[in-house]
């Protein structure tokens, strides 16, 4: 089957699925003296998150990761689908797929490394940000110009709203 440049697909996709680390946050983590990790996520991607939600789309976590703070970041977004110690990704996405009843072309998955490889090839649309591993790169139907941590969410999230219309704001 011919896939269609990435950017006629936009106008199909519903549901967006991220990994975390290395897509909202930059892969790197401090270490405080308890041993807890700390990561940093954008602003403005939590924004698109907020707003792509506000819109009637739906959002949905998978990650390996398993940090309190991070599910608890997602919680306050409004993300209501957050999957943790998710490390074979692909069983969960087709999970969710089948429990939500959703057709491969409404549904994007943007990951950065070698577990995201497999939802990837089953989504409609696979993006990445730029410092995605060669692999994840090579599967992607787009890679964002910016890196996991810097924006990349909200650019796919915001050429998503912008091709559907959404992307509009109005003060109240």
């Amino acid at each position: 089957m011919e896939r269609k440049n990435y950017k006629e697909r936009l106008k199909n996709i519903t549901t967006f699925i991220f990994d975390v680390d290395g897509v909202f946050t930059n892969t790197q983590v401090f270490v405080n003296n308890d041993g807890d990790l700390l990561r940093s996520m954008n602003m403005k991607d939590g924004f698109a998150v907020k707003t792509a939600i506000a819109k009637g789309y739906t959002i949905c976590i998978i990650t390996g990761g398993g940090n309190v703070g991070v599910q608890k970041r997602f919680e306050n977004l409004g993300v209501k689908d957050i999957f943790m110690l998710r490390h074979q990704k692909l069983e969960t996405f087709l999970k969710y797929q089948k429990e939500k009843h959703l057709k491969r072309e409404q549904i994007l998955y943007m990951g950065d490394d070698m577990p995201d490889i497999p939802p990837m090839k089953r989504a409609g649309l696979a993006i990445c940000p730029v410092d995605a591993v060669p692999e994840v790169r090579a599967v992607s139907d787009y890679i964002s110009h910016l890196e996991g941590g810097q924006g990349a969410v909200r650019d796919i999230i915001e050429q998503v709203l912008k091709v559907r219309g959404d992307w509009t704001f109005e003060d109240k």
